[in-house]
């Protein structure tokens, strides 16, 4: 294995730092999953073998970032398609080790989804569950050509026996494997592709640096600062229940390391399972848990009523990528006495961008973190803070490159705004008297209904304050009267059958007439991402499929 060398140019490398803190304490405990607590010792020389089979295989940096624009990478790409594991927080600290990018691959993707990604990121490796195989496959034969391609073994909930052709089984491969680690720069990529619910997923580029301070909050500039602040971690045990191809669960996870702690995943992996979060919590003195707004506390919230737990190490719950209602939040909070709940905005595009903090004794706005702020809907000046213009949440400071091949886009989502370059990731806000932030919800979900702008979450939130709806997903199709209509898509809870009046009344007494839904839908079940994310490509195939229903 090749000696460790220090970091070259100011900030953080992510495999650096990790590297000197498996020199600092290699037997604390750095994962825990399922039957096996894994040292930092062991990540690191499983990690290391990881980025010899890469190096092996030719994967490599060959441009330093001084010489590429924006949206141009000039390493090697890995795609992880992958539940979550160790393997999947090995193969990325490995490939780090390398000097090559991985990025995330949602495993319910299709073939044509898989090979998209591939292509587009110019993926040189898959590192993939066995369960998985029949889609690769797939996927190879569309035209996507990984050099290598690394097989986990895993108890999938649907095994395959389809053999990808030249694949190496993951844990024979690490065993043969001549171990590498080399020294890494600042200026490394993290790359995190955004979810596609919207759109095409899009491949974001943030130097390491930048995404350990802007996306993890942490504003440690060296080694030893890390090494120093670490110190006081160890009793940190982070519990990220979203699937590690969501961002969000990736930042937790980095952060828990970089701050000393323990990474824990529960043992259920194909889906969310409120039970086995709780009880591996509970199992393993757990003192935060990262969620997904109301698609995880929802469940939560309702095992908690008949599934007690004690969770006497549960210090916080953090929920990132969407927020979590109030009803939802409160009923943690009784469940969870003395609990902090703590609502982060943030994005693929932005990193973490205000933070809302709520208690027992006290429930808080959206308070900006960093250089958060609001420019104007052009898009060419800041608002101020005195003025309720509705504009668009950003950021300066750390922020990613740009996306992946994609100049337009990269010039549209940072433009600069009095010579100061600004991450815009689409959501809309404006300041609040009081200095915190009212967040107004992604553009890309707005519904432009008779002139006037309805933001799908705001409709979300209100519907669900009825106790018999547990989920609601709003979204806008086209009409000839008023060009777009308000639709909700509504999940009950079961035996629960309230007539829409009752559902619009109490919606009403939280938004404005015109912002009710033209036509609720009912579904046995909601379609979201796998990080509890609403997928309103779907929604909107659903609301124009039940509007030709006679």
């Amino acid at each position: 294995m090749q000696a460790s060398c220090p970091m070259t140019g100011a900030g953080l490398n992510l495999a650096a730092a990790f590297d000197a803190l498996a020199d600092a304490s290699p037997d604390h405990p750095c994962l825990v999953f399922r039957d096996r607590a894994l040292s930092r010792r062991t990540v690191r020389d499983r990690a290391a073998a990881v980025a010899g089979l890469l190096l092996d295989a030719g994967l490599r940096c060959s441009s330093e970032r001084v010489a590429l624009a924006r949206w141009e990478r000039g390493q090697s790409t890995v795609g992880l398609f992958l539940y979550n594991g160790n393997e999947y927080l090995e193969a990325m600290l490995g490939s780090y080790a390398a000097r090559v990018a991985p990025f995330n691959v949602n495993w319910r993707s299709t073939a044509e989804e898989l090979t998209y990604l591939l292509l587009d990121a110019g993926a040189d490796a898959l590192v993939y569950h066995r369960s998985l195989a029949g889609v690769v496959c797939d996927a190879l034969a569309a035209g996507a050509s990984p050099r290598l391609l690394l097989e986990v073994d895993d108890d999938g909930a649907t095994p395959t026996e389809v053999a990808v052709p030249g694949a190496l089984a993951y844990e024979a491969a690490l065993a043969a494997a001549d171990p590498q680690w080399l020294a890494g720069s600042p200026d490394d990529l993290y790359v995190l592709y955004t979810g596609g619910t919207t759109g095409r997923p899009k491949g974001t580029l943030w130097r390491q640096a930048d995404f350990v301070a802007g996306a993890l909050g942490i504003r440690h500039q060296s080694v030893a600062e890390v090494l120093a602040a670490a110190g006081n971690g160890g009793k940190l045990r982070a519990l990220p229940c979203p699937p590690l191809i969501h961002g969000a669960a990736q930042w937790n996870a980095w952060s828990a390391w970089l701050g000393g702690g323990t990474v824990v995943i529960q043992s259920v992996v194909h889906h969310f399972d409120a039970v086995d979060v709780l009880d591996t919590a509970a199992r393993h003195a757990v003192t935060s848990m990262q969620i997904v707004g109301d698609a995880f506390g929802r469940p939560l919230l309702d095992t908690l009523d008949h599934h007690p737990v004690a969770l006497p190490a549960l210090r916080f719950v953090t929920s990132g990528g969407t927020a979590l209602s109030p009803d939802v939040r409160a009923g943690l909070q009784a469940a969870l006495p003395g609990v902090t709940i703590l609502d982060i905005m943030g994005s693929s595009e932005s990193g973490r961008l205000a933070v809302a903090t709520h208690t027992a004794t006290k429930t808080g706005g959206f308070v900006p973190s960093g250089a958060s702020t609001v420019v104007s809907e052009e898009r060419d000046r800041l608002v101020p803070r005195d003025d309720d213009h509705v504009g668009w949440l950003a950021t300066t400071g750390p922020i990613p490159l740009g996306y992946l091949n994609d100049p337009d886009k990269t010039a549209a989502t940072f433009p600069e705004v009095h010579g100061v370059r600004y991450a815009v990731a689409g959501d809309r806000a404006r300041w609040r008297p009081d200095g915190t932030i009212e967040l107004h919800g992604r553009d890309s979900v707005c519904i432009n209904t008779g002139g006037e702008k309805v933001f799908a979450e705001e409709v979300e939130t209100a519907l669900k304050t009825h106790a018999d709806v547990f989920d609601a997903v709003v979204c806008g199709r086209p009409s000839d009267r008023w060009g777009e209509e308000v639709v909700a898509l509504v999940q009950l809870r079961p035996g629960r059958d309230p007539d829409d009046a009752e559902l619009l009344a109490a919606a009403g007494g939280h938004i404005a007439r015109y912002k009710l839904p033209k036509q609720i839908v009912r579904l046995d079940r909601m379609v979201r991402s796998p990080s509890g994310k609403a997928d309103y490509r779907w929604a909107r195939d659903t609301a124009a499929a039940a509007a030709v229903r006679p």
